[in-house]
């Protein structure tokens, strides 16, 4: 299996969709090598595009945010996208897209071995709660084969739709006691994470 920073320099190199012709950087992922959870977004935006980091945008701020009132900092997981160019003018990522770039995810998440996958948006959502909607399957988790998948909107949603903003805080304040829990978690399907008074308390800041 390759490493990770084999895998960069072949995500580099990839031209495998049209994506390619119009990137600045691409934009692999980055974090913890292992990592216990894999935050998985869609597709890098213009700053992403700029710095060939992921999540370094308002959405990124937001993410970060949310990561510290968890207790949490950027270096301690891994974050990365769907695919790794920026579609023209942010639009939605192609299915042809998708389905050229996910050979690199899958070799990410088997160099990583995340036991926590958080999928951030629909498209994420879609690779792992196939058949299902966001509106219905966020906040949400099931196990299988020792991996916990946790369904979210994506933090973008909050600037577009600010309504949303305090469903995203209040899913992802259920990280923490889905941590604890890990090893304890059993069955296959889809149910609510429980939440803790320290939980809530750390996120009233937002």
């Amino acid at each position: 299996m390759p490493s990770l920073s084999e895998i960069y320099r072949q995500i580099a190199e990839c031209k495998d969709c049209e994506l390619h012709k119009q990137r600045n950087r691409v934009v692999p992922g980055e974090g913890a090598e292992p990592a216990t959870i894999f935050f998985i977004g869609e597709a890098p935006g213009w700053h992403e595009d700029q710095q060939g980091r992921p999540f370094v945008g308002p959405a990124g701020k937001f993410l970060d945010e949310m990561l510290t009132a968890i207790g949490l900092v950027r270096s301690e997981v891994y974050i990365g996208n769907v695919i790794k160019c920026r579609p023209p003018a942010n639009r939605d990522p192609l299915p042809t897209e998708i389905q050229a770039c996910q050979k690199w995810l899958n070799l990410q998440l088997e160099q990583i071995k995340p036991r926590l996958i958080v999928t951030l948006g629909r498209y994420s959502m879609a690779k792992f709660f196939p058949g299902k909607t966001i509106s219905k399957v966020h906040g949400t988790w099931y196990r299988r084969d020792g991996i916990i998948y946790f369904a979210m909107y994506h933090p973008a949603a909050a600037l577009h739709q600010s309504d949303l903003r305090q469903t995203i805080i209040n899913d992802m304040k259920k990280i923490p006691p889905l941590l604890t829990e890990l090893n304890k978690i059993s069955g296959t399907e889809i149910s609510e994470i429980p939440e803790t008074k320290d939980t809530h308390q750390q996120l009233t800041m937002f």
